[in-house]
């Protein structure tokens, strides 16, 4: 895999990476630095190593070793799957990964026991199939790999915005345009470190969002926006929606239950669209995940997929191959 360096200029080679590779911790980057295994301008470079424009970083996977994540039964909506990856709408509340409160119950666990243990491992054996993510109170689809080129196809694709990513929200108000485009920095909290905010240029990490609102009810309480990620930063429609004034409802981090006008009880994000060039055929997919019942009451009353699709305006459509 090849990274180039365009932006956060002069920022320590590990930190820069931690950003760049979302499912490596930090601690898993700067084994690899140790180990040989990422080369920055084709020769071995030291964590603390500061990155310049231009540079060309160079990170090879080692053979993944046997996982200590236990397989465990748990059902799973399968969208697609075939002998190189599997699509699944996640469920609200389920975890993607196991971490620090989090143990077991994943969908990492759920995976390994469908797929009977044979996911390759992310850098080695940390994140069993896992090339992107979804919080835990975010359902709809997600892609996991099942064969080492698989997921080195599916990491390169998300790393060089090759995907494409298409949310619905809910939000507590309407934004004021019908649509637009958000871009911004987005980082840590300076203060509540469980946050992520808006930060200026010369800090956090360039996202890019763009939406359309759908529907609205008649005095502009909520609106149902769709989104369409061109990053994947962490939290990102969640930031930028509270960055519009219209946080996502029934948002524990970013939202304000008491100014809610209606409760729809889980947070209001959903991954309807994922697409993605297969990694084996060549071919350009799309995959969708069904509408939750918790959107019913924020569609038009007329709501097919179809007419949503036709709504969109035609910079979103081409954005998403095929034409959306």
């Amino acid at each position: 895999m090849r990274i180039t360096v365009n932006d956060n200029i002069g920022e320590r080679l590990d930190l820069f990476l931690t950003r760049e590779l979302t499912e490596l911790s930090r601690s898993r980057i700067q084994a690899l630095l140790k180990s040989g295994h990422i080369l920055l301008n084709g020769a071995q470079a030291r964590t603390k190593t500061p990155v310049s424009l231009g540079d060309e970083i160079t990170v090879e996977l080692p053979e993944a070793q046997p996982s200590e994540i236990l397989p465990q039964d748990l059902p799973l909506e399968v969208i697609h799957e075939d002998q190189d990856l599997i699509v699944i709408n996640k469920s609200v509340g389920m975890v993607v990964h196991p971490a620090a409160g989090n143990p077991d119950g994943t969908l990492v666990n759920a995976l390994l026991h469908h797929c009977h243990g044979e996911l390759p491992g992310v850098g080695g054996v940390e994140r069993p199939g896992i090339v992107h993510r979804l919080d835990k109170d975010t359902s709809g689809c997600i892609v996991a790999a099942k064969t080492d080129l698989a997921l080195q196809s599916l990491l390169q694709q998300f790393a060089d915005r090759k995907t494409s990513k298409l949310y619905l929200a809910a939000t507590q108000r309407c934004p004021a345009q019908p649509s637009g485009s958000i871009f911004t920095h987005i980082g840590r909290h300076p203060v509540n470190r469980q946050k992520q905010a808006v930060l200026n240029p010369g800090s956090g990490r360039p996202a890019i969002t763009d939406y359309y609102v759908l529907h609205r009810d008649e005095n502009r309480q909520w609106g149902l926006v769709l989104c369409h990620l061109h990053t994947g930063r962490t939290h990102q429609i969640r930031v930028h929606m509270k960055h519009l004034g219209c946080p996502l409802l029934s948002d524990p981090i970013y939202g304000n239950a008491n100014r809610q006008s209606v409760d729809p009880g889980r947070l209001m994000l959903h991954a309807w669209r994922l697409g993605f060039t297969h990694p084996t055929t060549g071919e350009y997919r799309t995959y969708e995940a069904p509408i939750p019942d918790a959107f019913t009451h924020f569609l038009p009353a007329e709501a097919l997929l179809s007419q949503i699709r036709n709504t969109a305006p035609d910079a979103l459509k081409q954005s998403l191959n095929p034409a959306f």
